[in-house]
């Protein structure tokens, strides 16, 4: 069924809903719940979210600065970049996007077998995945799409140094920092699974 044939997305709907919104409200709540019904669905959306915000961000940066060009936002410490990366984190591999993109299917193919080793019965173990997918997923439309072959970071923080020098952390992108933060969450849902309170042994008393 098409978006413009769902029931629930008809624009008409749209229209009545703004005359009487509370029916329409508990409806449209309905709609986001069944969207967020399944760890897999959850999973899904969240990972969907990530690819939005990283490629309209994106996209902002291709519009705005040229390539290789610089916005400086908090001198001496941010700046917006319109940089490009054939490699991977911090330019290691530079010019191997195609065995890059290869790597990055595997690794999303194994993630999606894998999943249920990583706590997706729990919210943090779905948003973590939906983090990883995500920004995976991201950068892999940089690396595949014919306009680009490249992946676009544009997050740049730095220090000045004297003699005007800079020294900062490698630029980097929205999908970068969504599978950044998507592996840490898994070392910590690890870690206190590992650590945490482990419940009662029967002893055995009668």
């Amino acid at each position: 069924m098409s978006i413009r044939a769902h029931p629930w997305l008809n624009p008409k709907l749209f229209v009545f809903s703004a005359v009487c919104p509370l029916p329409f409200a508990v409806f449209y709540m309905r709609l986001i719940t069944e969207l967020f019904r399944t760890p897999n669905r959850r999973i899904a959306v969240c990972a969907l979210f990530i690819i939005a915000v990283d490629q309209l961000t994106k996209a902002l940066v291709l519009n705005t600065l040229g390539f290789e060009q610089e916005k400086i936002i908090i001198p001496g410490f941010f700046k917006f970049v319109h940089w490009v990366n054939t490699g991977a984190a911090w330019s290691l591999f530079s010019n191997r996007n195609g065995l890059l993109a290869g790597v990055a299917i595997t690794a999303l193919i194994a993630l999606f077998l894998l999943r249920r080793h990583f706590n997706v019965h729990t919210v943090l173990g779905q948003i973590a995945l939906g983090l990883i997918f995500g920004g995976i997923i991201g950068n892999l439309i940089d690396r595949l799409l014919p306009s680009r072959h490249h992946v676009i970071d544009f997050l740049y923080f730095y220090l000045q140094q004297r003699g005007g020098t800079e020294k900062g952390f490698p630029a980097f992108n929205i999908a970068d920092s969504a599978i950044c933060t998507g592996v840490a969450l898994v070392f910590i849902i690890t870690w206190k699974a590992e650590h945490g309170p482990r419940p009662l042994e029967s002893t055995g008393v009668k």
